[in-house]
Formats: C-alpha cells, sequence, structure tokens
C-alpha cells in the first residue's frame, strides 16, 4: 500500500470507500463499533480549527471569602461558620440571612474552587445557598486618552508644553496637554486681546477669528488689523493671539493653548491712548466677550507711578459687575518688564487692581528672569523667555509668519487666559472671583527658585515673585468642573488714619491698626480674606526711598513697595492704593501693621523727611468660608459585624461624673463581638490596631489603637504610631489631643505648653506661648519664628537685639543702637565705649569731626552740615522751632545777600539791579510804552517774578 501524502491544498476530496473502510476495519480492531461518518460531523470538523484559533476565555480568579445563607440569625451564621473553620464577617449589607464567610487556611487567590475539609459547609442543613466569591473585572467608563498628535510644523519647539519630555530642562509641567486629554479646548469661549490689533487673515488665526469680539478703536471701525510699517512695530497683538487660540492640525505654525476658543482683538495701542480709548476698549461687547488680556501698562522705567484713570475705573468695575451676564469679565493682566530698571509692580494701578489677574514669568529653567518685577499683587506664574541662552516662545508673527522670539510678561498674561478659557468650557458659571480662586488653589510653587516663598495664615505658599506658583490647566479644569460659586463680596473699611506723621530716615515708621472687620454690619463683614488694599497718601523729597510693608493678623508680611533708584520724583503718593493677595483664606480679624521706612540712596537734607498723612486699610472677602465644605462623616458598611456593644464596667460608689469636653463627646466607642471572646484579631488588621482588632484594614478601620488615636467619629478616626504637627500624645487615654492654637508641637492642651508654634506665630521661651506680635523688650527672629530678647539698653528692638527702635530711660536712641546719654558737647564713642568731646563748634554731635554736629554751639548757626559763626555770602540765619540755632538759608538766586528772607535782597549780583528788595536785569523793555506800562502799574505786575525780571524796571524809571 502505497503512503499516503499529505492533501493538495484546495477543497476537501470527498472520502474514498476505502479509506472509510480502513477506518472502520480500525475501529473493530480495538472492539469499538463502526462510527459513520455522517454529513452533519464533517461540518463539525471543518468548525474546530477556527474554534482552536480563538482566544479561550480567562479562567476565574476565586478568593477565600464566601456568600453564605444561613436561616436562624447572627449567632446561628456564628456557630455554622465555627463549626467548618470559618470566621463570620457578618451580615452582606442590608440583605437578611446572608453573610460574609472568610476562611484564612486557603489561597486568597487561586484559579480553582476550593476543596478540602471546610467544603462540607454546602452539606451543613442550616446552609441553604453559598458561593465562593470570584474577582470580577470591572472597567471605569471614561475615555481612553490616546497620545496627542499635531501636525503643526511648530509644534515640537512648544517647549513649554512638553516639560515631561526626555531632556527637557523646564522640570514641572503646566499640564496644558492633560486638559486637553479630557477634552477641554477652549471651546465656546472668546477671549479678545487689548493691543496694537491682531492680524485677522494670518493662516492660524483665521479659523478661530471673531470679528464680533473685535474693533478697532484707533480707527473707529470693525478691522483691528494691524498698521504694517517697516519696522513690523504692530506685531504684538498678533503674537499674544496666537498663544491663545492658534488652530490646530492646520499644517501651520503653532498650537494655541485654547486652539477651539474664539479669538478677537481690540486695536487701541497704535495711537494717542487716553482714558476714554481705555474705558472703550476695556468696555466692548462684555456679554459677549469673555476674556480680556492684555500685555501692556505704563513705562516701565523705574520712577512712573500710574494706573487707570476715572473712565478705565469706572469700565474695569461694570465690567466685573454687569460683564458675562453678571458673572463678571475676567482681565488678565501682564505684571510688567521693569525688572532691570528696578521697578515695581505695585505702583501701576492695573496690575495693582482687584479686579484684574496680574500674571508673572519664569524662565525654563525656574528661575527669575532680569525683567520680573516683584510685587505682592502677582496671582500666578507661566513659563516664558529668560537670558539669552535659554528658550524663548514660539507664536504667530506679522505677515503670516510664525516665531520663536516672543518674550518678556507680555507672554504670561495670554497664556493665563488661554488656560481659564479651558476652565471656562468645563464650568462656564464661574464668576471673575471664583477664577482667582481656582488659580490661587491650583497653581503649584513646582520648581521656581525664589528666597521669598513663604506659608501663609491660610495655608498658601505664596511669593512676591511668582504669587502662588506655576499655573496647572489640568488642576483648574478638574476643579473648575466641580466647582460652586464662592459667597458674595464684602467690602470693609477697616481703618481710616488721617494723623500726620513725620518717617524717621533709616528708621520704621509703624503704625497698627486693630478691627474687628465689620463684624457689626453684616452686609461688610469680611472674615475670610481675598484682597487687602492699602489706600496711602505720602509726601516725601524722593519718592524712591521709601519702602512699605503690611504684617496681617497672621503675620504675613506683604512689601507693598520696594527701594526704586530711578524714582527721584518728590510727588509721593495721593491716595495710591497697594494691593496685596498674600493673605488670602486668612481671617481678616485683628491687629494690622504698616511699616513705612525711608531708606536714602544718595546723600538729602536731612531736615527733609517724609511724611505719613493719612492711610486706610480696606479689606476684600467673604463673611462664610468660601469653599463651602460638608461632613467627611459617611456610613459605611463594616466587614466585621459586632452586634453587642461591650458593657462598661460599674462605678465606683460615690465617684462623680466625668466632665467630658467636646472632643471626648465624640469620641468612638467599639462594640464586642457576640458569642466571642473582646480580644479577636486577625491578620488583615493594620499594625496600628489594637487587641480588639478592626472591621476592615486600614488605620481608621481599627477598634482601638496601639498607641494614639487621632480624629473623631466624624473626621475619621484612625490609629497612628506618633501624633501629628497641632497634636500631643495623651498616653493615659491613648488619643491624640489639639494642641491650643498656634501651638505646633505642645505638652498639653494649655496655651502656656508650647514648644514650637505654627506658621505666622512666634513662639515667646519664657512663657511657652505662641504670639502673633512679639511683646514689648523682645523681638521677632523670622528665621527661627521666635520671641528673643532685645539688648538691655533696648526697650523695643526690632530684627536683631541690638537694633532698637525705642530705648530705656539712661538711653539715647542713634543710628538704630541705644548708647548711654552724655553731657551736652560730648558724644558716646562706641569704639572705646565711652563719651567724647565735640568739636568745639557743636552742642551736640555723632562723631568729634566739624561736619557730625546735630546742635550747634552758642552763637554758631547751621550752614552746609556745619556750624559756623555766621552766615556765609548768599545765605541768611532763621530760627527754626525746637533747634536752638539758627539755621542758614539760601537767598534768591539773583540776590548776592538778604535779610530775614530769601527775596529780601540787599545786594544784587553783577548784571542785576536792585529795585525794592528785588534783584531786576539790567535789560529795558523795547515795547515798554505808556499803555504797557499803565497796565503793568495798575496789575501790581512788577510784584510777580516773570515781570520784574523783563519790563518792570523800564516802566518804573519812565515814572
Amino acid at each position: 500500500m502505497p503512503p499516503r501524502a499529505p492533501p493538495a491544498p484546495g477543497p476537501r476530496p470527498p472520502p474514498r470507500a476505502a479509506d472509510v473502510a480502513r477506518g472502520a476495519g480500525a475501529a473493530g480492531r480495538h472492539g469499538l463499533p463502526p462510527l459513520a461518518l455522517r454529513p452533519w460531523r464533517w461540518l463539525l470538523l471543518l468548525a474546530l480549527p477556527a474554534a482552536c484559533s480563538a482566544l479561550p476565555p480567562p479562567r476565574p480568579v476565586y478568593t477565600n471569602h464566601w456568600a453564605v445563607q444561613v436561616l436562624g440569625g447572627p449567632g446561628a451564621a456564628d456557630r455554622v461558620a465555627a463549626a467548618h473553620g470559618y470566621l463570620n464577617l457578618g451580615q452582606i449589607g442590608n440583605l437578611d440571612d446572608y453573610y460574609h464567610f472568610y476562611h484564612s487556611k486557603t489561597f486568597k487567590r487561586s484559579t480553582l474552587s476550593s476543596r478540602g475539609p471546610h467544603t462540607f459547609l454546602r452539606m451543613d442543613p442550616q446552609v441553604k445557598w453559598l458561593q465562593q466569591q470570584e474577582v470580577k473585572r470591572r472597567v471605569k467608563r471614561q475615555a481612553r486618552s490616546d497620545s496627542l498628535y499635531f501636525n503643526d510644523p511648530i509644534w515640537s519647539n512648544m517647549w513649554y508644553m512638553h516639560c515631561t519630555d526626555k531632556n527637557s530642562r523646564c522640570r514641572s509641567e503646566m499640564n496644558v496637554q492633560a486638559a486637553w486629554k479630557r477634552g477641554y479646548t477652549g471651546k465656546n469661549v472668546v477671549v479678545t486681546i487689548l493691543d496694537d490689533g491682531i492680524e485677522r487673515n494670518h493662516p492660524d488665526l483665521a479659523p478661530n477669528y471673531d470679528s464680533y469680539a473685535s474693533y478697532d478703536v484707533n480707527g473707529n471701525d470693525y478691522d483691528p488689523s494691524p498698521r504694517y510699517d517697516a519696522s513690523n512695530e504692530n506685531k504684538h497683538g498678533t503674537r499674544c493671539a496666537g498663544e491663545v487660540a492658534a488652530s490646530a492640525n492646520n499644517s501651520y505654525c503653532i498650537v494655541g493653548i485654547a486652539y477651539n476658543a474664539k479669538i478677537g482683538g481690540i486695536r487701541m495701542l497704535d495711537g494717542d491712548v487716553t482714558d476714554v480709548v481705555e474705558a472703550k476698549s476695556l468696555g466692548i461687547r462684555p456679554n459677549y466677550i469673555d476674556i480680556y488680556s492684555a500685555s501692556w501698562g505704563p513705562d516701565d522705567d523705574g520712577k512712573t507711578v500710574d494706573g487707570p484713570g476715572r473712565l478705565a475705573k469706572q469700565a474695569f468695575e461694570y465690567g466685573i459687575k454687569k460683564g458675562r451676564q453678571g458673572l463678571g469679565s475676567i482681565f488678565v493682566w501682564a505684571s510688567g518688564n521693569g525688572g532691570r530698571e528696578g521697578d515695581h509692580c505695585s505702583c501701576d494701578g492695573y496690575t495693582n487692581s482687584i479686579y484684574t489677574i496680574s500674571v508673572s514669568s519664569t524662565t525654563e529653567n525656574g528661575h527669575k528672569p532680569w525683567y520680573l518685577e516683584e510685587c505682592a499683587s502677582t496671582l500666578a506664574t507661566t513659563y516664558s523667555s529668560g537670558a539669552f541662552y535659554e528658550r524663548k516662545i514660539v507664536t504667530t508673527d506679522l505677515r503670516q509668519r510664525c516665531t520663536d522670539g516672543h518674550t518678556g510678561t507680555s507672554v504670561s498674561a495670554p497664556m493665563v487666559a488661554g488656560i481659564i478659557a479651558l476652565a471656562l468650557e468645563a464650568n462656564n458659571q464661574l464668576t471673575w472671583r471664583d477664577v482667582q480662586h481656582l488659580l490661587v488653589k491650583t497653581s503649584r510653587p513646582a520648581h521656581l527658585k525664589a528666597s521669598d516663598w513663604k506659608v501663609n495664615g491660610a495655608g498658601h505658599k505664596v511669593s512676591h515673585l511668582y504669587g502662588f506658583g506655576l499655573v496647572d490647566a489640568e488642576a483648574l479644569v478638574l476643579e473648575a468642573r466641580k466647582w460652586t460659586a464662592v459667597p458674595s463680596q464684602h467690602v470693609c473699611v477697616a481703618t481710616a488714619d488721617k494723623r500726620p506723621r513725620s518717617i524717621p530716615i533709616v528708621q520704621v515708621l509703624r503704625t497698627t491698626a486693630l478691627t474687628n472687620a465689620c463684624a457689626d454690619h453684616s452686609d461688610q463683614r469680611v472674615v475670610y480674606l481675598e484682597h487687602v488694599v492699602v489706600r496711602i497718601s505720602i509726601s516725601h523729597p524722593r519718592r524712591g526711598d521709601l519702602q512699605i510693608h503690611l504684617i496681617s493678623p497672621s503675620g504675613t508680611k506683604s512689601q507693598l513697595l520696594a527701594k526704586r533708584l530711578l524714582d527721584f520724583s518728590n510727588e509721593g503718593f495721593t491716595n495710591w492704593e497697594f494691593m496685596t493677595v498674600h493673605c488670602w483664606g486668612e481671617k481678616a480679624e485683628g491687629e494690622w501693621t504698616l511699616e513705612v521706612q525711608d531708606i536714602p540712596s544718595q546723600v538729602r537734607n536731612p531736615e527733609k523727611q517724609g511724611k505719613l498723612k493719612e492711610w486706610s486699610l480696606i479689606l476684600y472677602g467673604t463673611a462664610e468660608h468660601p469653599y463651602r465644605t460638608f461632613s467627611s462623616h459617611q456610613s459605611r458598611s463594616r466587614m466585621l459585624e459586632l452586634s453587642v456593644p461591650e458593657q462598661e464596667p460599674p462605678k465606683a460608689a460615690g465617684q462623680p461624673p466625668q466632665a467630658e469636653t467636646p472632643e471626648d463627646e465624640e469620641e468612638y466607642t467599639a462594640p464586642s463581638i457576640q458569642g466571642s471572646p473582646n480580644t479577636l484579631q486577625t491578620s488583615v488588621c493594620h499594625p496600628e490596631c489594637g487587641d480588639k482588632g478592626c472591621d476592615g484594614p486600614n488605620a481608621d478601620q481599627c477598634l482601638n489603637c496601639v498607641h494614639f488615636s487621632l480624629g473623631n467619629s466624624k473626621t475619621n478616626r484612625k490609629c497612628v504610631s506618633e501624633c501629628p504637627l497641632g497634636y500631643f500624645g495623651d498616653a493615659a487615654a491613648r488619643r491624640c489631643r489639639r494642641c491650643h492654637k498656634g501651638c505646633e508641637t505642645c505638652t498639653g492642651r494649655s496655651p502656656a505648653q508650647c514648644l514650637s508654634c505654627r506658621r505666622g506665630f512666634y513662639h515667646h521661651q519664657e512663657t511657652n506661648t505662641c504670639v502673633t506680635l512679639c511683646p514689648a523688650g523682645l523681638y521677632a527672629d523670622e528665621s527661627q519664628r521666635l520671641c528673643l530678647r532685645c539688648h538691655p539698653s533696648c526697650q523695643k528692638c526690632v530684627d536683631e537685639p541690638e537694633k532698637c527702635t525705642v530705648c530705656k530711660e539712661g538711653f539715647s536712641l542713634a543710628r538704630g543702637s541705644c548708647i548711654p546719654d552724655c553731657e551736652p558737647g560730648t558724644y558716646f564713642d562706641s569704639e572705646l565705649v565711652k563719651c567724647g568731646e565735640c568739636h568745639h563748634t557743636c552742642r551736640t554731635c555723632v562723631g568729634p569731626s566739624r561736619e557730625e554736629c546735630i546742635h550747634c554751639a552758642k552763637s554758631f548757626h547751621f550752614q552746609d552740615w556745619k556750624c559756623v559763626p555766621a552766615c556765609g555770602e548768599g545765605f541768611y540765619p532763621e530760627e527754626m522751632p525746637g533747634l536752638p540755632h539758627k539755621v542758614c538759608r539760601r537767598c534768591e538766586e539773583n540776590c548776592l545777600s538778604c535779610e530775614g528772607s530769601s527775596r529780601n535782597c540787599s545786594r544784587c549780583k553783577a548784571g542785576f539791579t536792585q529795585l525794592g528788595t528785588s534783584c531786576i536785569t539790567n535789560h529795558t523793555c523795547s515795547n515798554a510804552d505808556e499803555t504797557f506800562c499803565e497796565m503793568v502799574k495798575s496789575n501790581r505786575l512788577c510784584e510777580r517774578k516773570l515781570f520784574i525780571q523783563f519790563c518792570c524796571r523800564t516802566c518804573l524809571l519812565a515814572g
């Protein structure tokens, strides 16, 4: 018989009779009856290969838990479980007669159902039904986030979108892509750029351009296109617009942060900018436009103090009250680029307004950019440009181009505007204040480098460089999605102090205000702070020498103004409003401290002191907590059902009942197990659980604790090995009890049992208390947060033991130190530690030389920092109230000498002639006719300086 070859490819031939016979014979040799291959069996054979090629279904995974139906109640279930080696973990939910059994001697997970003596459970007559529990696969029904792909050619160069990529130098992500993956791209949100116009036909802007959100204020028409010139001066608005809403996947340029938002432009900077221009621009279609982004402001030259005019202020107020159908327009502002000039953005009334979101910048490495201005009004930060070797921002550019050279805080405002657009898509009912709260809650300090990061009294980390940190788009949209609107804004004018005070040079002028934050007026009362404004009027010979700080009742110190070396103005401040967000979330009530310091950067006349004319404190915030929280206590099904409570031991006769504090009333008493000993513990309990066992594997499911219990039944009590900050361990009760307010660590509840203090408080080591202000004789050490003793000579001091502000009796204040009082004509020599002789011309002095006199000796006058026997030429002596000597004042410019007054000339300089007490030029008037002279005489114009210099002499000589 020839060997059988494998069948050729193709349809299987019908079976031959010989083959069937051989098959039958083979079957017969094994003693089996012959089987005829019927046609339906051939179909079955053909189906086998397909069935074998499919993946087998996953095998079930069995656990060591059973659901059992037992009649007769919990006691019967306990007995059945114990008889077969099980532990009854209690009734299953609200299902009567159904119990949860657990067997510790079987596999926790197995692909085979359990076998062994314990399986006799199903034969127990009291068991009506049972089921070994299988692990079930359950999948959350959320859209899977595939990796994002964009065909825009410069997408890969947008480094600030790829901070998590390998080799990226920006270590922290703004999480814009994560927000996109959650489906938020700015859809149905309208953003407008207030600038020099936007190129509406730019290929990357045209798909999202919205003509209804645009206007040309400079040209008074509806086309916001920029004016083109050879220098491309008007490129700024187009660059900002691309950051917000450049179209995605159009194979052109970049991807905007809110690439499905509508983008408009207000052309208002390419012409004379007036209060009317600004007010019109800020008020265009407030019920259609959601977000206004502005990357401009007054000169960042280090000497300008300027802000919105009356009309622009009204436009801001109208926008936040009426815009977006009453939810409030959102104004985003760049904080300023005057860092190199030593500018301070608190002198910019736009970024310093409560109505704007002031945005700062950081470099890709998290460093302070060279252009950055610091101030207490900055709310949040984005990436931008830095040093020449650090990357800049890529965006759309004029003439339908792209650029990788966008820089400064101009970048940051539109970035945040785009991110806010994502949040408004997630929740279009956010108010203007909701948006600010969301930025405070979700921005992160991340890796941003600053020496002034601090935690305020509400737990927010904040900096004068970066506000509350780097914006986080994903966190913002997630928080926005579930956000509940904050309570209505209250405004409280907490104090108005109109007592003028001199500002001593070098020293600090401190003035305090104790306020109840309008607690007596329900419509004004502020409990939780948002913005804090100090309205202040100061006269000063050189405004740039001033520094101003505000300290809140929680101890948070805001720098309202820093020194500005280029600000030589003698105009001071008139009702200027400084704003801080550093107290956000703190309690408003308590003592506020304003500190004003005059630190001359150049030699100034010491007699020309500045003056604090008046100041007032304006508190903005809410009467209720802005984040309405509910009790976290929820009922939870228990794994271990315990039915009979443990009975308390009887009290001894006559034993008085223990008074319970509210904390003790919330104590949780664990029940015992019916029919079981009290000392039940299984391997699933947390290590911190005590001998009474647990009702689950976590530390908050213990029935008692090994060390300490923390919290109560309303706050999910749990067992801990040691008590956290703010608590101390009560060993007798095995409880973590709360320290007194302000204590971070303590030995008891008393205010005098503090070991260290929370932020905003200082530890008074002598009394072991935590205080917000150190008492007299002690100063606040900021680094150690301690109240330390001043030098024995100081009655009050600040920052250091010997930096005195008030001296004890027998000592005088000199250059911040208390020195022993010396006799008239002597001074205290700090090197020799004794009194030395003043110069003979000095009555009092600070040193031995002639130029170190404070007061002059008898018969001497004070002139040019020296005491002289008589005033020099061009000066006259004048009595000064409060001084024992006269001061030499300069005569008027044309006088060689004068008496009693600078204008009472006794001799004139060459080229001038004395006319009465004035010195006038020797020139004559060419047109001094009779009519002109009559007009001069009748109007007494010769008494005015301008006319003295020209025509008066001619008229007088003419009679």
